[in-house]
């Protein structure tokens, strides 16, 4: 008998979950047996939240088995392109869009995120996502934040967290309170050239994070 939609919903959103949270990271084995019993369900839902994951090249083939997969140096610079491009758009209309409470909301989130620094990056990393995800929900664009959504779960594929960089905690909450600041005075261009340059600052500081050129924590 085949499960309800719902558990099969259940085996892809929790899947996907934990690859986004690091349980489960590039290049690691996904075993179809071994996620049905994590997940208490069935190995029908599982083998179809698999399929999907594959589909959406989450995943990949490594001869019979399924790992997760990883990005290539010039799928990375393509990410961060289309990346930085739908953010600073997002940025752009919150600024025109946004209430006040979104804003105070923003915010809150700035000030609280300054309790993190210095600690987890993974913590830190979190902490980012919710702030960007604030900001897509503040664009008010429904068809933006989709896109943004597959953005950000393709992000999930690299390794480590710019975060994890020494320094970049300070800087990139810097960054984050100039977007607010944009984005409350209704300054669409100041808001998207702010969270542009955030981008690039974030994928500059991946890149030598890679070459070796900085520390991490």
């Amino acid at each position: 008998m085949k499960e309800p939609k719902d558990v099969q919903k259940d085996a892809y959103s929790l899947i996907l979950e934990a690859i986004d949270a690091g349980v489960y990271r590039p290049g690691d084995r996904l075993v179809e047996s071994e996620l049905a019993e994590r997940l208490g369900v069935s190995r029908t839902p599982v083998r179809e939240a698999l399929q999907r994951l594959e589909t959406q090249s989450m995943l990949t083939r490594d001869g019979r088995s399924l790992i997760v997969a990883s990005l290539d140096h010039s799928q990375l610079s393509d990410l961060y392109a289309v990346r930085s491009e739908l953010e600073g758009l997002a940025a752009r209309l919150a600024a025109r869009h946004a209430s006040d409470e979104e804003i105070r909301v923003l915010h809150g989130m700035v000030l609280e995120d300054h309790k993190l620094l210095g600690g987890d990056p993974r913590a830190l990393s979190r902490a980012n996502k919710r702030f960007h995800r604030q900001i897509h929900l503040a664009s008010h664009n429904r068809f933006l934040i989709q896109q943004l959504d597959l953005v950000n779960r393709a992000m999930a594929l690299m390794a480590t967290t710019s975060f994890a960089a020494e320094g970049r905690d300070e800087i990139a909450l810097q960054e984050h309170a100039a977007i607010v600041a944009a984005i409350e005075a209704r300054d669409g261009e100041a808001a998207y050239q702010a969270l542009k340059t955030h981008i690039s600052k974030a994928f500059e500081t991946r890149l030598r994070v890679d070459a070796g050129e900085l520390k991490t924590r």
